[in-house]
């Protein structure tokens, strides 16, 4: 891996009684995605303001591109790109005027109208830059917000829930665009509450909750940590409970309960557990209508760190 673009160690944030952010450190290279993931109040927000200098630290601190950031820093602020979860578009001006506006804050200079084009391209509204952004979707006004952090080429582009609250091909857009900046060297750091986003974009994941950063590694790495068990959900007829001892004591599988018509089965190992589960409930009578199998995944690392959903 390459050198690290963002170093924070012992981030921590306090409003009164209230500790926001507890002790969080971590580290993105050059042309790595990081994922920050957790549910609404973990401490994304307040820890990504941090690391932008957007707020004091009450602790710890924050390197980019070898400069300390804090809220005075403004020339070290210039190597991140900063696209919040609030819209930080005028809804009177065009896409590209919205552009040209924030690239003369930047200082762009003579090669502004060049970047803004290519800007416009990446963010895929060529074909709508000079209608007026109060007249786009939701998805093309989260996509500008991207745009907006990018125009001034950072080496660090933080991105805060940037599929929030938008459709599921305008979504897939933006996912596809941040792939892409990490494809070609750029440091991304982005937090979600979406287990998906996490796994599809993240090349490392740090599992955020009440403040703490209580996991990181890479997909395969915190899948680990549940120790590579499958789920089984398995619809049935007739009373489940009545097989759930059985069931349990078979040697592939670790737990199982019922949940109105269905057994919801731990299993070590799926493709060897099924056979025998499905077995023992026929012998007791009761037919099978539908299986579904689940691999370990991010929702089930939160779950068995925290005992709770991660979007509860």
């Amino acid at each position: 891996m390459s050198e690290p673009i963002l170093v924070c160690t012992d981030l921590r944030k306090t409003y009164g009684d209230i500790v926001a952010v507890d002790g969080v450190g971590f580290s993105v290279a050059a042309g790595e995605t990081y994922g920050l993931l957790g549910p609404n109040g973990a401490g994304k927000t307040t820890s990504i303001s941090m690391i932008s200098g957007l707020l004091e630290k009450d602790g710890g601190s924050a390197v980019v591109a070898g400069k300390e950031i804090t809220t005075k820093s403004t020339a070290a602020k210039a190597a991140i790109g900063l696209v919040p979860q609030d819209l930080a578009i005028y809804p009177d001006l065009s896409g590209r005027e919205n552009l040209r506006f924030f690239g003369k804050l930047y200082s762009l200079g003579d090669e502004l109208n060049g970047r803004v084009d290519q800007v416009l391209d990446i963010i895929e509204l060529t074909d709508r830059a000079d209608d007026q952004t109060k007249e786009y979707s939701g998805g093309m006004k989260r996509r500008l917000n991207i745009g907006l952090g990018l125009l001034h080429r950072p080496e660090l582009l933080i991105l805060d829930e940037p599929t929030v609250g938008v459709d599921p091909q305008s979504r897939n857009a933006i996912l596809e665009n941040v792939e892409r900046l990490g494809g070609e060297g750029m440091a991304v750091l982005y937090t979600t509450h979406y287990m998906e986003e996490a796994e599809r974009l993240c090349d490392r994941i740090g599992i955020i909750d009440e403040g703490k950063i209580i996991a990181e590694g890479t997909r395969r790495e915190l899948v680990a940590l549940v120790g590579g068990r499958d789920r089984l959900h398995v619809e049935t007829s007739g009373d489940p409970s009545t097989v759930v001892a059985g069931v349990t004591a078979l040697p592939d599988v670790e737990s199982c309960s019922a949940a109105g018509s269905a057994l919801e089965v731990v299993a070590v190992n799926a493709s060897r557990a099924l056979p025998e589960v499905v077995l023992a409930i026929t012998r007791a009578g009761l037919d099978v209508h539908s299986v579904d199998v689940s691999e370990p995944d991010l929702e089930s690392v939160f779950l068995h760190l925290t005992g709770k959903a991660l979007r509860e």
